[in-house]
C-alpha cells in the first residue's frame, strides 16, 4: 500500500511539474525527442503550430507599427501564400525589380510577422529588432521591407478574423489579401510540405514538422498532415477554421478574398484585379511582365528567394541566422496544380475528406461548393 502512494505521489508530481513548464517555459519541451515534445506541448494547453503567435495584430497593437496602405497577404496554409507575395511585390514595383534586389528573401521583402523566430519569442521581443537588426550585408533589414521605393509594405499572416482586425474602428487604413484553397489540394500538398522543412528549423521546434516523406500516400488510411487537418485533428483550424472566416468578411471593401483554382485559371485577369485592389495603375506591358514574373515558371528560376530565413532568431547553436532557412531550397515554388489531391488519395481518403467538408462547411452550400471549386460568390 505505502509503494502505491508512493507512486501515486510521484505521478502526481510528474504531472504538477509538466504542468508548471507548460505554462511558464513551454520551449523547455522542445529539447525531447519527437513526438514527445509536441504531445507535451498541446496536453499543456499551447496551441499548433507553437512558432505561430497572433499578438502583431491586437487592435491596441496593429497601430504602433502599420502604415496606411499596408498590405496583409493573410492566406490559407498551403493556398498560394508565397505566390502571392512574391506577386503583390511584382504588383508594387511594377515588375521593374528585374533582378530582385529589393526581394533577397521571402521573409526579408514580406515579413512573416506572426511567426516566432526564437524558441521564447514573443511579438514585444522581436518588433523592434525588425527595424533595428544589421544584417551580414551591411544593410538593415528595415531596407527590404520598409523601402521608400515601395508604395505599401506587404505582410505576410496566416491568421483570419478576429485574430485579424479586419473591421477595426479609426486607425491605420490596411488591406488584406486573403485566399482559400480546394482542401484536397490543400492536403495534398501539406503531405510534402511536412517533409520539405529543414533539419535545423526541426531541432528548434521540437522536430516539428516531422519527416513523413516515407508515408505511403496511396494507403487506405490518411497520411499523418491529412489526420493532423481533419476535424479532430490539431491543426484543423488552419483550413476549416480559415475557410468560414474569411467567408463572413468576402464583401469587405478592404478584403479581396480569391480562390486559389481561379487564379491559377487567370492569372493575367487576377493581377488585374489585385492591382485594382491595391491602387496600382499598371499600363498593358506593365501588366504584361508582371504576370510573366508571377508565373511558377519565373519563380522556379528563383529558388534562393523563397527558403523563408528568420534573421531574428536567438537559438544560439541551433539555428544560423545568416544561412540556414525553414524549407530546403526550391520547396516552395512547385506545380501547384489544381485538383492534384483528388488524385494523390485513396478513395476512402477522399470520401473521409469529403464528409469532413461536409460536417464543418456544409450549413452554408454556397461556401462548401466555392470552398471546393472557386467561382464567383
Amino acid at each position: 500500500m505505502a509503494l502505491i502512494k508512493n507512486v501515486g505521489k510521484a505521478v502526481l508530481g510528474l504531472a504538477v511539474l509538466i504542468g508548471s513548464i507548460g505554462k511558464f517555459a513551454p520551449h523547455l519541451f522542445f529539447d525531447l525527442p519527437f513526438p514527445f515534445s509536441v504531445i507535451l506541448w498541446v496536453t499543456t494547453g499551447n496551441s499548433m503550430p507553437m512558432y505561430f503567435m497572433p499578438d502583431a495584430w491586437k487592435e491596441d497593437e496593429i497601430d504602433s507599427w502599420m502604415k496606411d496602405g499596408d498590405l496583409v497577404v493573410a492566406t490559407g496554409t498551403k493556398s498560394g501564400t508565397t505566390f502571392m507575395l512574391y506577386c503583390t511585390h511584382q504588383i508594387r514595383t511594377k515588375g521593374t525589380d528585374l533582378d530582385d534586389e529589393l526581394f533577397p528573401d521571402v521573409s526579408l521583402a514580406t515579413p512573416w510577422m506572426d511567426l516566432k523566430q526564437s524558441r521564447t519569442g514573443s511579438w514585444a521581443e522581436q518588433k523592434d529588432r525588425y527595424n533595428d537588426t544589421v544584417l551580414s550585408n551591411g544593410r538593415k533589414l528595415k531596407e527590404y521591407w520598409d523601402n521608400p521605393a515601395f508604395p505599401f509594405r506587404i505582410f505576410k499572416s496566416h491568421y483570419a478574423p478576429p485574430e485579424l482586425p479586419v473591421r477595426k474602428k479609426g486607425g491605420k487604413k490596411i488591406k488584406y489579401l486573403a485566399m482559400a484553397r480546394n482542401g484536397l489540394d490543400v492536403a495534398a500538398s501539406m503531405t510534402n510540405f511536412y517533409s520539405s522543412h529543414t533539419d535545423e528549423f526541426r531541432k528548434v521546434w521540437g522536430g516539428f514538422p516531422p519527416d513523413i516523406s516515407g508515408e505511403d500516400h496511396a494507403a487506405d488510411e490518411p497520411p499523418a498532415a491529412v489526420k493532423d487537418m481533419l476535424p479532430t485533428g490539431p491543426m484543423a483550424e488552419i483550413y476549416f477554421g480559415y475557410v468560414k472566416k474569411w467567408w463572413a468578411f468576402r464583401n469587405d471593401p478592404n478584403v479581396l478574398y480569391m480562390h486559389y483554382a481561379d487564379v491559377r485559371k487567370d492569372l493575367k485577369g487576377h493581377v488585374s484585379k489585385i492591382a485594382k485592389f491595391l491602387e496600382v495603375d499598371l499600363n498593358q506591358n506593365e501588366l504584361d511582365v508582371v504576370t510573366k514574373r508571377c508565373g511558377i515558371e519565373h519563380m522556379k528560376s528563383l529558388p534562393d528567394k523563397f527558403g523563408y530565413k528568420m534573421p531574428l532568431n536567438l537559438d544560439k547553436g541551433l539555428w544560423d541566422s545568416e544561412k540556414d532557412t525553414i524549407v530546403k531550397t526550391g520547396a516552395m515554388v512547385n506545380t501547384g496544380e489544381v485538383g492534384k489531391g483528388k488524385a494523390k488519395f485513396h478513395p476512402k481518403v477522399v470520401e473521409q475528406w469529403r464528409k469532413a467538408e461536409e460536417d464543418m462547411l456544409g450549413d452554408d452550400p454556397d461556401l462548401l461548393n466555392w470552398a471546393r471549386n472557386g467561382g464567383k460568390y
